[in-house]
């Protein structure tokens, strides 16, 4: 797979590339001049999973808050720099972790080595971003419109410029809205490219329509061998979005761990709310990162059992009684309004037991 293959990076007490595992990024819509805002919102996002941030850097107080910030968190921090490359080097200065880029609108070749410079004496790794809707306009024309194949020369001859300036602590990115467009570049990229690849559709939209295109995207490109970090962008709280990226890396068997919810799509046989049962699982699992289970959520007492027989833990619901269900054996009944509390009792019982069985 080409992720075995890229060179290794440290972000932080981070290491992405040559095969270590997907690492889940998130950015913070908080100003990031806001400190208390910021750190709140961050720390959220490392509850929820979040591995690496992404913060923005319009202004000098924005690159000195990350100092403060960088003291308050747990995970690594990026610096997101447009334009100003003077707002770079202050971010290198104030403890980015690692700074993202796009040296085409950085400006001239003078002020990029400003920057590479200052990155290779605090040892800070440069992801070199290109996005569609700033593809440079020689490559539009060149190839009629912006173009996957535009998007890759694009990316390479970024990265050519900072090798050229002699540094190598790089890791590229290159997004777009358009999904095929985004993943046909990724298919041409990763063959010519030995750095970590950060993967990701670009404004993928709302809640809704940003999960569809995000997993059909990042399933498309995953699961070819490519990509070293991922970010799913949706409008709107971005805890959502890691909750959104570890069940795309589950599904694609890239991350071990949590716990998998099925559930029945519901039928004329369903006599309990099994939607809003179905939804208070999923929220009550995600205590139990920890644990590597199937959890089945199921509407029938007649085919509820053997719907589940695959998972390690089910319920099924009836008219005001339930089954609860381990490894497809009913074991016993309980009343409707008690199936969650069981169902969490079972899962606590599943710690209990892998800790005992580590400590034997």
């Amino acid at each position: 797979m080409y992720r075995d293959h890229t060179k290794e990076i440290r972000i932080g007490d981070r290491v992405i590339g040559a095969g270590n595992p997907i690492l889940i990024q998130s950015m913070t819509n908080t100003k990031t001049e806001d400190v208390e805002a910021t750190v709140a919102q961050i720390l959220e996002l490392e509850a929820a999973g979040c591995e690496i941030i992404r913060s923005t850097v319009p202004t000098l107080e924005a690159a000195e808050a990350l100092g403060k910030i960088k003291k308050r968190i747990h995970i690594p921090i990026v610096a997101d720099i447009h334009f100003d490359y003077r707002m770079a080097i202050a971010a290198i200065e104030n403890g980015a972790d690692k700074i993202r880029i796009n040296p085409g609108n950085i400006g001239s070749e003078d002020r990029v080595r400003a920057v590479v410079d200052k990155a290779r004496e605090y040892g800070v790794p440069i992801r070199v971003g290109v996005n569609s809707g700033s593809l440079e306009k020689d490559l539009v024309e060149k190839y009629g419109k912006v173009t996957a194949e535009g998007l890759v020369e694009s990316a390479l001859d970024k990265v050519a410029m900072i090798e050229a300036m002699d540094y190598d602590q790089i890791v590229v990115s290159i997004k777009s809205s358009d999904v095929l467009m985004c993943a046909r570049a990724h298919e041409l990229l990763a063959p010519q490219c030995a750095y970590p690849l950060h993967v990701g559709i670009t404004e993928a939209g709302t809640l809704f329509r940003g999960n569809i295109k995000s997993a059909i995207g990042l399933g498309l490109i995953l699961n070819q061998g490519i990509g070293d970090t991922i970010r799913v962008s949706l409008t709107g709280d971005p805890v959502n979005e890691i909750a959104s990226a570890k069940q795309i890396l589950r599904t694609l068997g890239l991350r071990q761990g949590g716990i998998e919810v099925v559930s029945c799509p519901t039928c004329g046989r369903t006599s309990i709310d099994l939607i809003g049962l179905a939804n208070q699982v999923e929220k009550m699992v995600s205590e139990f990162d920890d644990l590597s289970l199937k959890v089945a959520v199921m509407g029938c007492v007649v085919n509820g059992p053997g719907e589940a027989k695959e998972a390690d833990l089910g319920i099924a619901g009836g008219k005001g009684v339930g089954l609860l269900i381990r490894k497809g054996e009913v074991i016993r009944k309980v009343p409707e309004a008690e199936l969650l509390e069981s169902l969490r009792q079972e899962l606590l019982a599943f710690r209990r037991q892998g800790l005992q069985d580590n400590n034997d």
